[in-house]
C-alpha cells in the first residue's frame, strides 16, 4: 500500500470525536486506508445490496451487531443510520467507534449536519500527491506523463493502461453515482457536460457559453456543477478581492481534482498527446492548484485558495491565505525561467505596496532564489 499523508490526521481524529467521516472521491482509496488504519474494526460494505437492506429496513438491528463501532462503507447509500448512529454515540463515551466512508460530500453533509453534528469529524481523501508518489518511488520523470496518467492509487497499482482506467471510471461514476446523486435522465448529455468542463480547465466559469452548447439552460448547468463538486471531480476556484464580501459574487475558475481524468475527458491518449495538446499549460496549472489543496486537506492547514485577476488581464494563478498576508503563486508550465514570468507578480505587489511571500511553479530544474521574497522551484520540489 502507498502511504498516505492524512494518515496522521485520521488517527488523530479518531481520538478526538467519536466517529469520523472519510469522503473524497471514488477510487481514491478510503477503503483500503481505512481497513489498515483500523484493522480492529468489522467492515461492512453498503454497496453490498444485502447489507444495504438490512440497514435501511431494519436500522436499529443492523447497527446492534456493531457495539464496539465498525467501518461503514459508502454510507450515503443508506442515509437512515445517520439518525440511529447519533443516539448510539450520545450513549457512549468512546472515541473513534464509527469510521464512515463515502464517496458523496454533499449526501455525508446533509445528513450529519442534522443528526451528528459535533459527533463526527472529516477527513478528505483525495487522489494522490505528488509528494506521495515520490516517496513510493512511483512518480514518473516526464511531467506529460504524469499530467495523462494522473494521481487514482489504481493507475499505480494495478498498473492498468490509463485511458482504459479512466473510461471505466467514467462509465461507472456516470451510471451509479450520477443516478444517486441526482435523478438526470438525459446521462449521455451530462457525460457531453463532463467533456465541456474539461476544455474549460483553468478558465473562467462561463455558465451561458456552457449551456448554449449543450443546449440546457443555466438552471440545469449549475445543478450538473453542483453534482460534480459533491462527488469530487471538479472544484471551483474563487477570485480574491481585498473586500470578502466581494469573493463570491465574481466568476471563479474551474479545476478538476485530477489531471487525469480531465485528460481523459480531452480525448488526450498517450503523454505525446499531453505534450502536444494546446491546452497543456492549463492542465500543468490544475496539477499544481489540485497539489496545493491535497496538502491543505492531507495536513489540515486550513488555508483559502483564491485566483486574482483585474478587468485589464493582470493575473495571479493562486493566492494561498491563512493569516493577514497572501502567498502569491504563478504557475507556468516551461522548461526555462524568464523574468517576464512574474509580470503579474509584480504588478499586484506594486498596486497593493504587498511583501507578500511569492513563488513561481515551473516545470524548469533550476530552483533559486529572487530578490523581493521571490522563489523560483520545480513542481515536484514545492514546500506548502
Amino acid at each position: 500500500m502507498i502511504q498516505r499523508d492524512i494518515q496522521k490526521k485520521i488517527l488523530s481524529l479518531s481520538k478526538k470525536f467519536k466517529a469520523v467521516a472519510i469522503v473524497g472521491p471514488r477510487q481514491s482509496g478510503k477503503t483500503t486506508l481505512a481497513k489498515m488504519l483500523f484493522k480492529d474494526k468489522p467492515y461492512i460494505s453498503l454497496e453490498n445490496i444485502d447489507h444495504r437492506t438490512v440497514a435501511k429496513e431494519d436500522t436499529r438491528r443492523f447497527l446492534k451487531q456493531f457495539p464496539k463501532g465498525a467501518i461503514l462503507d459508502e454510507v450515503q447509500r443508506a442515509p437512515e443510520i445517520f439518525s440511529y448512529l447519533q443516539e448510539i454515540l450520545d450513549n457512549s463515551r468512546k472515541n473513534g467507534q464509527f469510521i464512515l466512508t463515502g464517496s458523496q460530500n454533499f449526501l455525508l453533509q446533509q445528513d450529519i449536519s442534522q443528526s451528528l453534528a459535533g459527533r463526527v469529524a472529516y477527513a478528505t481523501l483525495l487522489p494522490l500527491s505528488v509528494k506521495e508518489l515520490s516517496a513510493a518511488n512511483l512518480l514518473r520523470k516526464d511531467v506529460n506523463d504524469v499530467l495523462w496518467r494522473g494521481f487514482y492509487p489504481a493507475v499505480y497499482q494495478t498498473r492498468p493502461n490509463p485511458t482504459d482506467w479512466y473510461a471505466n471510471y467514467v462509465r461507472t461514476y456516470i451510471e451509479r453515482d450520477v443516478r444517486q446523486i441526482r435523478n438526470i435522465e438525459n446521462l449521455s448529455a451530462f457525460g457531453k457536460f463532463m467533456r465541456m468542463c474539461a476544455i474549460n480547465t483553468g478558465q473562467l466559469l462561463n455558465l451561458s457559453a456552457i449551456g448554449n452548447e449543450l443546449g440546457v439552460d443555466q438552471k440545469t448547468v449549475k445543478a450538473w456543477l453542483n453534482v460534480l463538486e459533491s462527488s469530487y471531480i471538479i472544484f471551483l476556484l474563487q477570485p480574491y478581492f481585498s473586500n470578502p464580501r466581494k469573493r463570491l459574487v465574481k466568476t471563479p475558475k474551474l479545476y478538476f481534482y485530477d489531471t487525469g481524468l480531465a485528460a481523459y475527458l480531452l480525448g488526450l491518449r498517450s503523454k505525446k498527446d499531453v505534450s502536444n495538446y494546446y491546452g497543456r499549460g492549463s492542465l500543468f496549472e490544475n496539477l499544481v492548484i489540485a497539489e496545493f489543496m491535497k496538502d491543505d486537506f492531507n495536513f489540515g492547514k486550513h488555508q483559502q485558495f483564491y485566483f486574482w485577476r483585474d478587468k485589464t488581464g493582470n493575473e495571479i494563478d493562486l493566492m494561498a491565505e491563512r493569516g493577514v498576508q497572501p502567498t502569491l503563486i504563478e504557475i507556468k508550465s516551461a522548461d526555462t525561467f524568464h523574468p517576464s514570468m512574474l509580470r503579474g507578480i509584480s504588478y499586484y505587489t506594486a498596486l497593493h505596496r504587498s511583501r507578500a511571500k511569492a513563488l513561481l511553479i515551473y516545470n524548469g530544474e533550476v530552483n533559486q532564489k529572487l530578490k523581493g521574497n521571490i522563489s523560483v522551484t520545480n513542481w515536484r520540489q514545492v514546500e506548502y
